[in-house]
Order: structure tokens, then sequence, then C-alpha cells
């Protein structure tokens, strides 16, 4: 057998590898783009899933026949069933190709046609004329974007509330262990651990509810715009019944009913959602940032928290251990603020009828999801889970702090409440020899006013 076949497409002739599925158009593509990532495979299944409903779509419609639609249905099912790893081999195509995904989309057209062939050769399935009927890359390229997002969001938004319930517990079972608080980097009065976390969590589920909220404008599905917004070619209800189809297939609310001009020129709605994951992106920094800081030493840090020993943290240091999975939270966090502005600037060109940056848009929004969910959930699993306090550290650094004066101003004022704390820093003395030597108050009267766990209010919520 020959290792190439010869198809023609309208521009001619075209070269291809004999065992592949794919037809001319796509071989165009894999000669004229090869730089970067593969299109995710994701969009590929998603693109699947529509094209079967189309099928289904148009047979009831009988714009085409029982026969054609069927095997087109049997031929993306058989497809369906194939390892990640044997569906990548017929649909090569990366990234940066047309901004529109056309060459995606005739990827698929051209492997389901072919695949059709193979089951039944005495059936022509045509890529463009069966396959693609009713629809244009231009309105089922954004449709298969906002399917794919909108599962990543759920799967984002249940790594995030794996999170929240990790940190409840570090929350209630630390609720009363008193710790000395922070701002500026410097030191400041008492809270409880307990009381910090609960911070965390509420930022987090303040991010999850964000989420949650903006997830509904993915559901808008631009499915029957075809080529420029009109529903040129498109059957009447055709793009409603895809919806349909979708929201039972991937149980993900979806609809068909929005404006389609909208829906091919702009990507709004993938644009303020990632916004909302950049907000999750910046607040799981600042919690991971600051779990390192807290268990850095063991004995030269804050050595506050004590974080599971996952791995060897030097290949020279024999016993170090480091904070991995924060750094590589942290690491996901940034990449996802990157992103963030590629999906800005992506999502601004759309131009006249149709936005032309889909494929570089919807690769970044789902690789920020895919960093988050995951290395959310091995901070979750491998660092929060093993998470314990230092408690007699945290106690130290209580004794030796200054900012426990903050509770003698009431009785004595802030004036001398502010001497005390000076001299006791000028002259090497605790907080309670400097205050005793001022000769403001007594030993007995400063026991009882400076109680750090009264200065948390931890009872009074």
């Amino acid at each position: 057998m020959a290792d190439y076949r010869t198809e023609e497409d309208t521009l001619g002739p075209v070269r291809i590898p004999s065992s592949a599925l794919w037809g001319p158009q796509t071989q165009r593509s894999c000669n004229n783009f090869s730089t970067g990532a593969k299109m995710p495979l994701e969009i590929i299944k998603a693109l699947l899933q529509i094209k079967k409903a189309a099928a289904i779509a148009n047979k009831e419609s009988k714009v085409i026949s029982a026969k054609k639609a069927d095997l087109i249905v049997q031929s993306i099912d058989r497809l369906l069933e194939l390892s990640d790893e044997d569906l990548r081999k017929d649909f090569p195509l990366v990234i940066y190709q047309t901004g529109s995904g056309t060459q995606t989309n005739m990827n698929v057209n051209e492997v389901v046609s072919h695949m059709a062939q193979v089951i039944d050769p005495e059936i022509e399935i045509l890529p463009n004329d069966d396959v693609n009927h009713g629809q244009s890359s231009n309105d089922i390229f954004p449709t298969a974007m906002n399917i794919t997002a909108a599962l990543a969001v759920d799967k984002l938004e249940g790594a995030t509330k794996h999170l929240i319930d990790e940190l409840k517990q570090k929350q209630e079972k630390y609720w009363k262990v008193v710790k000395i608080g922070r701002t500026h980097l410097q030191d400041a009065t008492p809270l409880t651990f307990g009381q910090e976390v609960s911070g965390w969590v509420s930022m987090l589920e303040h991010d999850l509810s964000y989420l949650k909220e903006l997830n509904k404008t993915l559901s808008e599905l631009a499915i029957g715009g075809t080529a420029v917004g009109t529903g040129l070619n498109a059957a009447f209800g055709f793009a409603d019944k895809i919806a349909e189809q979708m929201t039972q297939v991937f149980n993900h609310f979806f609809t068909a009913d929005t404006n389609k001009f909208y829906g091919l020129a702009a990507h709004s709605g993938l644009n303020v959602v990632h916004g909302a994951i950049k907000t999750l992106a910046s607040d799981l920094l600042k919690i991971a940032n600051d779990v390192r800081f807290l268990a850095s030493g063991p004995r030269s840090g804050y050595g506050e928290l004590n974080i599971p020993a996952n791995e060897p943290g030097s290949s020279i240091m024999p016993g170090k251990v480091n904070p991995t999975q924060a750094e590589a939270l942290t690491m996901a966090a940034v990449r996802v603020m990157g992103n963030d502005v590629v999906v800005n600037v992506a999502s601004s060109q759309g131009n006249f009828e149709m936005n032309v940056y889909k494929p570089v848009l919807i690769s970044a929004f789902l690789e920020s999801c895919e960093l988050l969910t995951g290395t959310m959930t091995g901070f979750s699993d491998k660092l929060i889970a093993g998470l314990a306090v230092n408690e007699e550290r945290m106690t130290q650094l209580v004794d030796q702090s200054l900012m426990t004066v903050t509770a003698l101003s009431p009785h004595i004022g802030y004036h001398q409440s502010a001497e005390i704390a000076q001299n006791a820093q000028a002259n090497r003395m605790t907080l309670k020899e400097a205050a005793i030597k001022s000769g403001l108050l007594t030993e007995k009267q400063f026991d009882q006013w400076v109680v750090p766990i009264d200065m948390t209010n931890i009872e009074e919520k």
C-alpha cells in the first residue's frame, strides 16, 4: 500500500498520509501551520457532539436523509469511544492557525466523513454538505468554545469548593489557638489561627460565588448564526434543537436564544468569566504565600505552621523540606494572570462580524481552568490536609510581641502605651517589664488587661 493518497478540494489535489482519516483541508493546515500546542481535545469532543446533534436536527427537519444522518451519528459515536491518545492521531492541528478555527472545524468534518466511509462505503458523506450542514465554522467554533469553557469552570468550581472544605476543617480545629497578627509585615494585635483561616475561606467563598454567577453567560450558544449571524442555510429550529441536545449530553444548561451577531463577533462572556478566574488566582496567590511564609523555617523563619514533607527539598542540603504545593499553585496563578491579558486582547479583536482570535482565546481560558483546578486540588490534598499548627511557637511570638500594648490604651491612654512599647524595644525588656517599670500600672493590672485570647474577641463571634 502506498504511503500517501491524493484527494482534491476547491484549490486542487493534496497528498495525504494513506492511514489518515482527515482530508485535504486538514492536510493543508498541517502543511501551513506547525508551531505551538495542538488544539485542545476538549474542543474536538465538543465539536463532535455538536455535529452529532446537528445530524439529528437535520434529520428531523428532513434536510438530509435519515441514512446519512444515522451514519454521521454512528461515525461520531465511534470516534468518541476512542482514547485521547487514539483520537489525537486524527486531529493534529495546532492552535495557531486561522483565527476562526475553520481548519479545526473542517478537520472534524473530514474525519467524520472518512469514518463514515470506513463504516459504510456505500453511502457518501460529504464533509461540507453533510457533516457541516446548517453550520459555519463562524458559529460552531464559538459554540464549542462556550461549551468547553462552561464545563471547565464547573470543574474549577468543584476544586474551589474542595479547598474551602479543607480550610474549614483547619478553621474549626484551630479556632481558639492564639497567634500574633501582622500588618505591613510588622507585629500587630493577636488573633486566632482559626480567624485567620476564616478570612481565606471567605475569600474563596466569594470567588466561588462570582464563578457560579458569571458561568451562566457561557450558556449562550452562537449556533444558528452560520456565516455572519443571519442564520443563512440553517433550518428553522436547528439551533434550539442543538442547544437542547448539548444540555442533555453535558448536564449543563445551554441555550441558543441569544443574539447571533454578538455570538460571532464578541466573546464577552469568556472575557468576564476569565476575569473571575483571575480574581480567584489572585486570592490563591495570597493564601498560598501566607501559608508558605507562616511555615518558613523551621528554625529560622516564622515557624508557626508545620507542612507535610512530600519530597526532599534540596539536592545538596539533606533533610530540607520545601512548600512545593504552594509554589506550584502560585506559579499557576501567575500563568493565569498572563492568560487574562491574552483573553482580554483576544476578546477585543472582534472586527466587524467576527472575532478572529478564537483558538488562542479558548486555549488560554482552558489552560487557566486546568492549571488552577489541578494545582488547587494538589494544594488541598497534599498541603492543607496535612497542615498542623506549631502552637508553642505561636505562643512564644505572642508573648514577645509589643503590640499587645494596645490593650493598655483604654486604661492609660495611647501616648503612654506607646512610650511603654518603645521603651521595651529600646531596652530589650518584655512589655510587662516596661509597663510595670513605667509606674502607670501594677503587675496585677497588666495581667488583667493584657490577655491575648480576650483581645481576639473570639467569644463574641
